[in-house]
């Protein structure tokens, strides 16, 4: 058997998350579908909200189907949905059916999306014990970024070859890009360790990090540390899904700055929700997950809660992309969390159950912002909402630490 290269593996974790991630790029389908198809803003954007859904329910459902068969099984299925997916969305929109469009843009697409996040994430962690959050940060990242990829593509190709021609291109370049990467996805051996990590260990420079427990998924569920990762998730993706659909009226009813402004602004937040991934998972292998997390929402807290209140563009803007970069900095760092607590056993299962909480995120953040909006005719003051919110996950954050602590302590009596 040859020898895998555990950086040409995560090179193939971001070849799968980057044709997946072109789901954050389909805004720039809505108004050539509305123009072309004289449908409604609501007719379409059904179609993202099924495959958020359908993200969050195949990721929790296969979990357990991504542990047994590993995760080049896995993620070749992925590529086979999504890319179907992508390219039966060719054929809705060429006979003009909603209903075909939300089956192979939202169902086929939205569960080729949930396997192939979780396929080659958990399988970075075992590949990368003395660098778990970095690793995990590097192919999350390349969900993150992929908009800013896809989004111009996907703009040529429509202006180049209509809609229907430009999900035919992409669902065979993502089914070829996500086939060729998963062919290389293997789990390592058993207690792998890279060499050089392994000699500094056998020479007593480093330390391997012991996993707080080796649990499955059915015996994770039943720990309040399971619960506590949910919670803090649904709160750093609700909040960070408000901020993102309201930055661009935000920029201009509290700073004053032209739509046009706010819309270069809102591009850039992208770049800062893809950077975050990476810089903080990497740091959190040094600072630890449970005191970045508490880094998270005790600095959000302060942030969300004072961005009404600024009215220097650059202040505002700096404290926009703060808040962006701990956005992804949540979804990287979760995975390496969920290894340091329950073990790498069931780590692909017990992340897609963990997961649930972004679909769920995705319902609840707009609602809340369309209800305080309403209520108030402001948008800054829903911002006072979710500072509150992340006072919660704080607190949350602090009892995990303590609940850890507590575990590791009877451990080494």
């Amino acid at each position: 058997m040859i020898e895998k290269n555990r950086w040409l593996m995560a090179l193939s974790a971001v070849g799968v998350h980057i044709c997946i991630g072109s789901v954050y790029a389909w805004s720039v389908y809505v108004k050539p579908i509305q123009a072309q198809l004289n449908w409604t803003l609501t007719d379409v954007t059904i179609s993202f909200s099924i495959a958020i859904f359908f993200l969050g329910l195949s990721a929790a459902l296969m979990g357990k189907f991504v542990e047994k068969n590993g995760p080049k099984v896995s993620a070749l299925i992925a590529a086979s949905l999504f890319g179907l997916g992508t390219a039966g969305s060719g054929l809705a929109i060429m006979m003009e059916s909603k209903l075909l469009l939300y089956f192979f843009y939202g169902v086929l697409g939205g569960c080729g999306l949930g396997i192939g996040y979780i396929s080659p994430v958990s399988t970075l962690v075992k590949w990368f014990p003395d660098k778990r959050g970095m690793a995990t940060g590097l192919a999350i990242m390349g969900f993150g970024f992929a908009s800013a990829i896809w989004g111009p593509t996907i703009k040529i190709l429509i202006g180049s070859v209509g809609i229907a021609g430009t999900f035919f291109i992409l669902g065979i370049t993502y089914f070829i890009v996500m086939f060729l990467s998963a062919l290389y996805l293997e789990s390592p051996e058993k207690d792998y360790m890279p060499e050089k990590f392994k000699k500094k260990v056998e020479e007593g420079k480093k330390k391997i990090k012991k996993d707080l427990a080796s649990l499955g998924l059915n015996d994770a569920v039943k720990t309040p540390r399971f619960y506590g990762l949910w919670i803090m998730l649904f709160i750093n993706v609700t909040c960070g899904i408000a901020i993102i659909g309201v930055a661009s009226p935000l920029l201009q009813e509290v700073v004053g700055i032209s739509a046009i402004a706010a819309a270069a602004a809102v591009g850039l937040m992208g770049i800062f929700n893809g950077a975050g991934r990476i810089v903080w998972a990497s740091l959190s292998d040094y600072l630890t997950r449970p005191v970045v997390y508490i880094i998270f929402f005790f600095t959000q807290s302060i942030a969300f809660y004072m961005l009404p209140s600024i009215s220097d563009i650059v202040i505002f803007q700096f404290v926009l992309y703060f808040i962006m970069s701990c956005y992804g900095g949540g979804f990287a760092s979760i995975p390496a969390y969920i290894g340091d607590i329950f073990g790498t056993k069931e780590l692909g299962a017990i992340h897609g159950y963990i997961l649930t909480a972004w679909a769920a995120a995705g319902l609840v953040g707009p609602l809340i912002i369309s209800i305080v909006k309403d209520m108030t005719g402001s948008y800054s003051q829903t911002l006072y909402v979710f500072a509150g919110f992340f006072v919660i996950a704080l607190v949350v954050s602090i009892f995990m630490l303590i609940n850890i602590k507590s575990i590791q302590k009877k451990k080494s009596l």
